[in-house]
């Protein structure tokens, strides 16, 4: 034949392989084992059946890195389909459950209709790399997160004036706590040796920090049970959090390098309050966006920003709430991108104000300034265009 599509349903340990013609006949269906050996025989035997085969798959990397590398290796063509855009379709093909043949058979069907689906090469692997990325991230985030938890916890057996003056989101709170973790310890050290011990490991208001923590170990004179083995749990506690906080930064720089180079990164950097971070988590959230979205309405319906009504009875469109739905990772881009703006932003200041105005409540202000900003990103990212552009314009 002169050109099959095949559309490849990849899964942790198997695939899925369907391949048409392009009349959508079904020429294979089959599984193949996450091995190289099997990925080969597969190709080989695709290979075989068409001069032209144009490779679909519903994933960037992770699972199917390794067929995209030997497909790539033999300078095949792939096209990708998000799995948005593949859940989005599958309803319209036979069959009621969710399976791989299923959804192979969908990807293949979809790339042989959609000319238009954007192609994959090598370099797309920054966005798997990405995605590998802020996974890390989220887990060291979480693992910092349940740390200070526990560190509070502790801390509240054996110093609670301590635990209510200090803020250990803050690296100082934390290198004073490894370090000193008793009331007597800190009056014995006194403020002059506390401040100079912060500053000579950089921590910024060493003296003001110092002061909160000599007048909490003023206020208490008594010594808790079990004082030894707390103050060694909270110093082991503190200098977790330190080196998660550093592990934290140091992904952070990589993060904002890899980001930097993407060519969408000038103009999402651009929209007010969108940084490195929130911008990579929507590369990877949304992959192709003009393939996965007809339009910035399905966007912010796929990220649960739209309100939908809910009748019941006699009532009918007046009680309109918010979608609980929807992709929670996007969600959370546009909404901590619009409350981080409002502090740089004076369009979305004016928007919020007048929202709050008309008497909506602080989160229903911030989730309409969020769905305000995803028409503005589409129009930018649409046109080519940075916010500074168009505001200028």
């Amino acid at each position: 034949m002169e050109k099959v599509w095949a559309g490849i349903d990849a899964g942790k340990e198997v695939h899925w392989a369907h391949v048409l013609d392009a009349s959508g006949t079904e020429l294979l269906s089959r599984r193949v084992e996450n091995d190289e050996g099997d990925f080969s025989k597969l190709i080989d035997e695709i290979l075989a059946l068409a001069e032209q085969v144009v490779w679909a798959v519903d994933q960037p990397g992770g699972s199917a890195a390794l067929l995209l590398a030997l497909l790539w290796e033999r300078d095949q063509k792939v096209v990708y389909l998000p799995g948005l855009a593949v859940d989005r379709a599958r309803d319209a093909y036979p069959g009621e459950s969710k399976t791989d043949a299923r959804d192979a058979h969908v990807i293949a069907d979809q790339a042989r209709m959609r000319p238009n689906l954007g192609g994959l090469a090598p370099s797309e692997g920054d966005l798997a790399e990405l995605q590998l990325l802020l996974a890390r991230r989220r887990d060291l985030v979480a693992d910092r997160t349940r740390s200070i938890n526990r560190l509070r916890d502790t801390l509240l057996s054996l110093f609670p004036a301590l635990e209510r003056a200090l803020d250990f989101n803050n690296r100082g709170a934390l290198t004073l706590v490894a370090r000193y973790q008793t009331p007597a310890t800190i009056r014995r050290v006194g403020h002059k040796r506390l401040g100079a011990y912060l500053r000579k490991r950089g921590v910024k208001g060493a003296d003001a920090l110092a002061g909160k923590a000599l007048a909490a170990a003023k206020a208490q004179s008594v010594t808790l049970p079990a004082q030894g083995v707390a103050a060694r749990i909270v110093a082991e506690l503190a200098g977790e959090v330190l080196t998660l906080k550093e592990s934290i930064g140091a992904l952070d720089g990589e993060l904002g390098r890899r980001f930097f180079a993407r060519p969408e990164a000038r103009i999402l950097s651009s929209l007010p309050g969108m940084g490195p971070v929130l911008g990579a988590e929507f590369l990877v959230s949304v992959g192709d966006l003009f393939c996965a979205f007809e339009s910035a309405d399905r966007l912010a319906a796929y990220a649960g920003l739209v309100p939908a009504a809910h009748d019941s009875g006699k009532r009918s469109g007046n009680d309109r709430r918010m979608l609980r739905k929807g992709n929670k990772v996007l969600k959370r881009v546009f909404y901590q991108s619009a409350f981080a703006s409002l502090r740089s932003s004076p369009e979305s200041r004016a928007f919020y104000d007048r929202k709050r105005a008309e008497g909506k409540r602080h989160i229903q202000a911030l989730i309409a300034l969020a769905r305000r900003r995803v028409n503005v990103l589409w129009a930018m990212l649409r046109d080519g265009t940075t916010f500074e552009t168009r505001s200028a314009a």
